[in-house]
């Protein structure tokens, strides 16, 4: 991201909330490294920041104004190349916010991002667990060379930390990480199980999470009709609605302590996806903080 055209989400109509004062911190971070398939992620942060100009303050279910939450935008992270350096300067950064009694919200950057803020958040929440918004399992244990990759997210968490992880919206994954998730036993809510007209499956989500949740959002977790501009995009995701039903339910009946969005990535002509990105920070914000 260029320091010289850096914006504040929300643009200038936001009221201006400096670090000490803020009750949400923002923290855009600018990494990629090896993707899988479609490019651009590193710029991500850039897209949403900069589509969240064009949103209107008031949300539209709450009656909100979710501009008036003390807003801050940090300068823009961008870490080492080198994955597991970019993952300690990415964890320090995370738990020097959430240290300071705020809320995070990461913008990514592709999903090896959120290794370090999850580890960097669970050192100031260790009884927290993980819910991760995602089409793919992200249990490997190596990709394009890396240990590190977007890939092994959460093979990296499970590993590193003992918090229960729950993960939704899944539909694409290898027979290593089907292994893996049954020798783990991860609850997995699979995509063909969840029901467009029943919510009952949200309320087993909440149940499943303990009293502090981080939530990472892999924006190829919702359908490719809502989010066309993400890395590796897969049929038959969630819905844009399904999404803030549960962001609503989590927020309401468990502490939400920090999320990231990431896995955006640009397509010439449209903004559909970075204004749904943006969109969808300020549901957490309006639900979750």
């Amino acid at each position: 991201m260029d320091p010289n055209n850096f914006i504040n989400f929300g643009g200038d109509e936001i009221p201006a909330s400096d670090m000490e004062s803020a009750r949400i911190v923002v923290l855009p971070v600018c990494y990629e490294n090896a993707p899988s398939y479609g490019t651009g992620s590193k710029m991500g942060s850039y897209h949403i920041l900069n589509a969240s100009v064009q949103l209107e303050r008031m949300d539209e279910e709450t009656l909100i104004d979710w501009g008036l939450l003390k807003i801050n935008t940090a300068p823009a992270l961008t870490p080492a190349d080198d994955p597991e350096k970019a993952v300690s300067e990415i964890k320090a950064a995370a738990a020097h916010i959430l240290s300071q009694d705020r809320f995070l919200l990461a913008l990514g950057g592709d999903h090896a991002i959120s290794i370090g803020l999850i580890l960097g958040a669970a050192m100031i929440y260790p009884d927290m667990g993980v819910l991760q918004i995602d089409a793919h399992l992200d249990l490997r244990d190596q990709w394009n060379g890396s240990s590190f990759n977007h890939a092994c997210v959460m093979r990296r968490i499970s590993e590193k930390l003992n918090s229960p992880i729950i993960q939704v919206g899944i539909r694409s994954f290898s027979p290593e990480e089907a292994e893996v998730r049954k020798r783990k036993n991860f609850t997995t809510f699979f995509a063909h199980q969840i029901d467009a007209h029943d919510t009952g499956w949200m309320d087993r989500v909440v149940a499943a999470l303990p009293e502090q949740v981080y939530i990472t959002i892999d924006l190829d977790g919702l359908d490719p009709s809502v989010i066309p501009a993400t890395g590796t995009p897969e049929p038959g995701g969630l819905s844009y609605r399904q999404l803030v039903r549960l962001l609503e339910k989590v927020g309401r009946n468990r502490k939400v302590i920090a999320a990231d969005i990431n896995e955006l990535t640009h397509i010439d002509g449209t903004y559909l996806s970075e204004f749904t990105a943006a969109k969808l920070a300020t549901k957490i914000f309006v639900y979750c903080v």
